[in-house]
């Protein structure tokens, strides 16, 4: 399959940076991100939803109120997630690609938003399945997970082509359906 070439401001450079940068702070997850660390070092075209030997994504874990997470429901895949997906040719950082999709996906008000931590809280690397419909076949997604700190915000006009639902779930609700990316999330805020 031939690959459409998509323009991006953000480079292979950023994303290598910002992989081993998680990485200094997160040691125990080398093993687990050695083949997307590979992988950089071999490609490029990262940013590119387009790439399928492996394509960056971001997600916002958007805590409020120390008490709750903001999950959304993720038409695709048929789960409850955080809010994120694919990088766009607007974007200029991982981290302001996770705050688009955030409001984008929700609604809530980015004025409302405070950076817990410059730094992802969580990178996972997963096989995620074909859709036939984006003509995507099964390929590798590389994700950087950021958290966000609100007081107030509340879910607005959602993205209903990709997002049945948004709510606010407990911690613990949180934690169980979508697993230790909230307990980062929680330890950015200390």
């Amino acid at each position: 399959m031939l690959k459409r070439r998509q323009l991006v401001a953000i480079s292979d450079l950023d994303i290598s940076r910002e992989l081993l940068a998680y990485l200094e702070c997160y040691p125990d997850d080398a093993v687990s991100l050695s083949e997307p660390v590979k992988l950089l070092a071999e490609g490029e075209g990262f940013a590119s939803r387009r790439n399928f030997s492996m394509h960056v994504t971001v997600g916002a874990l958007l805590v409020r109120s120390g008490t709750e997470v903001l999950l959304i429901d993720h038409l695709a895949y048929g789960i409850l997630l955080q809010p994120g997906g694919h990088l766009e040719p607007t974007d200029s950082t991982l981290i302001s690609a996770a705050v688009r999709e955030l409001v984008e996906e929700t609604g809530v008000d980015p004025s409302g938003l405070v950076t817990a931590s410059p730094m992802p809280v969580y990178v996972e690397y997963g096989r995620v399945p074909a859709r036939p419909a984006k003509d995507e076949p099964e390929h590798l997604h590389l994700d950087f997970g950021y958290s966000f700190l609100t007081t107030q915000a509340d879910v607005g006009r959602i993205q209903e082509s990709e997002v049945g639902g948004a709510a606010w779930y407990s911690l613990s609700v949180a934690e169980r359906l979508v697993g230790p990316r909230i307990a980062r999330a929680m330890t950015a805020l200390t």
